[in-house]
């Protein structure tokens, strides 16, 4: 068995388990007292999008690390490390999120950073593409929840300025 197998999927718990507890830090003590536009889901539909999210990112990380494999792979050349990096720098924009709006309370701010987590979403999808078009496909539902997301930031940060 490659490291990856179980690297990438550490990573994902890892970034998982950050974003939640900065999230549950100011979910009861301060989200719970803002205004938010009716079309915001419940807690439980968020977490359950989150999770298979999460699991899609994962296996298109691995699609696409193990796609460029040593013995067989793709060459890694510096478009793979470009990927690999843009991969680095979303899961680190996807915890940031959680602590810019949940504990930072900086509602401004976690929308613009989270319009930045969209467009990394997006590049991956787009530089993935002619390496591997499922691992490309298996982010497209990650950028629409993004783009939602914002456009949820936004509302409420509308709703209490």
């Amino acid at each position: 068995m490659r490291l990856n197998w179980i690297v990438i999927p550490l990573i994902t718990i890892a970034v998982a388990v950050a974003g939640s507890m900065l999230t549950s830090n100011g979910l009861e003590t301060w989200y719970d007292t803002i205004r938010k536009p009716s079309f915001t889901p419940p807690g439980s539909v968020i977490g359950a999008v989150w999770t298979i999210l999460y699991i899609l990112a994962t296996i298109s990380a691995l699609i696409f690390w193990n796609s460029h494999a040593p013995f067989g792979g793709v060459q890694r050349d510096s478009r793979f490390w470009w990927i690999t990096t843009i991969f680095i720098v979303n899961a680190v924009l996807n915890v940031l999120w959680s602590l810019i709006f949940f504990n930072l309370h900086q509602i401004y701010a976690a929308f613009w950073e989270a319009v930045i987590l969209g467009l990394s979403v997006v590049a991956l999808v787009v530089m993935i593409w002619p390496i591997s078009i499922w691992a490309s496909v298996l982010l497209a539902p990650y950028a629409v929840w993004v783009a939602f997301a914002s456009y949820l930031t936004y509302s409420v940060w509308v709703l209490n300025r």
